[in-house]
């Protein structure tokens, strides 16, 4: 058995990079933003923490976990618990699984992104931001956010970040009715988009749009 943890300089600039991108992406203003972007710089750290620098959650279940299943160890292949709960015994990063954790990840990143753009113009010119993913989802950037964390649970659950994972997603909802309700003030016509436009997932006839114009 080869120990796989301990690379703490990987650990660190993976959670830089994902925390940057994040509050570059975010733009924390009020409190309520700040612990917003807090818990989950929280879920990143904790995350890459226990994907390269010290494996706390086999740790603490290795009793559990080794009577059960006793090809778990300190590799890193046995971090992708999900795989060993399932019983693949292949290799993790070529699973169903993970292949489709790395599709929300980088999907939830684009959205993000994307997202961010549209809402920086709308800021700039003082308007209500419909166009793009706003489009068809009142709160894309949230729903970005949580694909994000929804893949990273897929890839590596740990029982911080599984614990903090609907933590997160119920501070996005709650910040997205106070960001709604500060809206409807400056912008009385936001009350039609918000009647017309669903918050987090995207309607049937929606959703059949977005497929058809990605067959473009």
């Amino acid at each position: 058995m080869e120990y796989a943890y301990g690379n703490w300089f990987v650990a660190i600039t993976l959670s830089v990079v994902f925390l940057v991108f994040a509050y570059q992406s975010f733009k924390p203003r009020t409190g309520v933003d700040w612990r917003s972007f807090g818990a989950f710089s929280a879920f990143i750290i904790a995350l890459f923490t226990e994907m390269y620098g010290f494996p706390l959650t086999i740790y603490l279940l290795s009793s559990w976990l080794g009577n059960r299943f006793p090809q778990i160890n300190f590799s890193h292949n046995s971090g992708h618990l999900w795989e060993d709960l399932l019983g693949n015994t292949g290799d993790p990063h070529f699973s169903i699984l993970h292949i489709l954790s790395y599709i929300l990840i980088i999907g939830g990143l684009i959205l993000i992104s994307a997202s961010w753009k549209i809402l920086y113009q709308a800021t700039r010119r003082q308007t209500i931001a419909r166009t793009g993913p706003y489009k068809y989802i009142r709160h894309p950037q949230y729903v970005g956010f949580v694909v994000i964390i929804l893949g990273f649970l897929m890839q590596w659950p740990t029982l911080p970040t599984l614990i903090m994972a609907p933590v997160l997603t119920f501070m996005y909802i709650r910040l997205s009715r106070k960001e709604e309700r500060e809206v409807l003030l400056k912008h009385p016509e936001y009350q039609h988009y918000l009647k017309n436009t669903p918050a987090f997932l995207p309607s049937a006839k929606s959703f059949k749009l977005i497929l058809a114009y990605g067959k473009r």
